[in-house]
């Protein structure tokens, strides 16, 4: 199994005719996707890839089953996007885009709620979601890893790929990549509890980074909620305090989101917690190789 996507998902390209939306189509389509239809409603009866362009989100649903969309709009569109394909009933959402407005993010992802949060949002700014050997959402290359049996939920898209390569003698289940600005559709929590109840994954590898106390609320229901080993990294124990890295949410201030603090929790909640990329992935192989 998997969690969230699988070859059985029938994707739809928000923002196919780009440069983005096209690129990552093709990428997409030869990992095995199943890429049905992509929107714009000024190019709707023309074809990207051979996959048909409709007018509407609602319109693609109707016509070919489609229950993903992955969202390539850029920044201005995407909060209309999103919500687009919230209207529609789709039940995943995967916003690649970045630099959406935090405002704007907080306003669709509060609109999801609003409406009973049937539609699942992973991002803005991540790299999408990826089932090896079954299905890919996003930007993730697909050549990285094989399928297995370990489960990946990562803020970094980055160390993501990194941690995909570094243990590809074992695969994984499934690999989120959630996003690192300050509001998403999809945490750390929302995939721990995914990959707990999924068969087929057996451990899971947890990627945070500084800034916010996500990772804090991940290691609390850790301890209170997961039965499966988990072994996480959390990038920027050298960040200078109030300077952001890399993503909009990976800010210190004062003792409040530091590496070491989001460390020491997950250690009291029982996560072996590596101090580099490697080590973690080594600490992982460790932990399949004694399942």
């Amino acid at each position: 199994m998997a969690i969230w996507l699988d070859e059985t998902s029938k994707i739809l390209v928000q923002g196919i005719t780009g440069s983005e939306g096209r690129k990552h189509t093709a990428r997409m389509l030869r990992a095995g996707s199943k890429i049905v239809g992509g929107t714009n409603p000024k190019k709707a009866g023309t074809e990207v890839e051979g996959v048909p362009v409709f007018a509407t989100v609602a319109e693609t649903i109707e016509k070919t089953g489609a229950d993903v969309s992955v969202v390539y709009v850029p920044p201005a569109g995407t909060k209309a996007a999103v919500i687009e394909a919230i209207d529609a009933g789709i039940p995943l959402v995967v916003v690649i885009t970045e630099g959406v407005p935090v405002h704007d993010t907080t306003d669709f992802w509060a609109y999801a709620k609003s409406r009973g949060n049937s539609t699942r949002i992973i991002g803005p700014n991540c790299p999408g979601i990826i089932s090896p050997g079954r299905s890919n959402a996003g930007i993730i290359p697909a050549d990285i890893t094989p399928q297995g049996r370990i489960g990946l939920v990562s803020k970094s898209g980055t160390l993501t790929y990194q941690m995909m390569y570094e243990l590809r003698d074992f695969g994984f289940s499934t690999c989120v990549g959630i996003g690192g600005d300050p509001v998403i559709g999809t945490t750390h929590i929302d995939a721990l509890a995914a990959f707990e109840t999924d068969p087929d994954t057996d451990a899971i590898v947890m990627i945070g980074e500084i800034g916010g106390d996500a990772e804090e609320r991940a290691a609390a229901y850790i301890e209170e909620h997961v039965t499966k080993p988990v072994v996480g990294y959390v990038a920027g124990f050298t960040a200078p305090e109030g300077k952001t890295m890399g993503h909009a949410g990976a800010i210190v201030s004062g003792s409040s989101g530091t590496a070491l603090a989001k460390k020491e929790a997950l250690e009291k909640a029982g996560v072996r917690v590596g101090k580099t990329p490697s080590e973690t992935a080594r600490l992982m192989a460790d932990v399949v190789r004694s399942l």
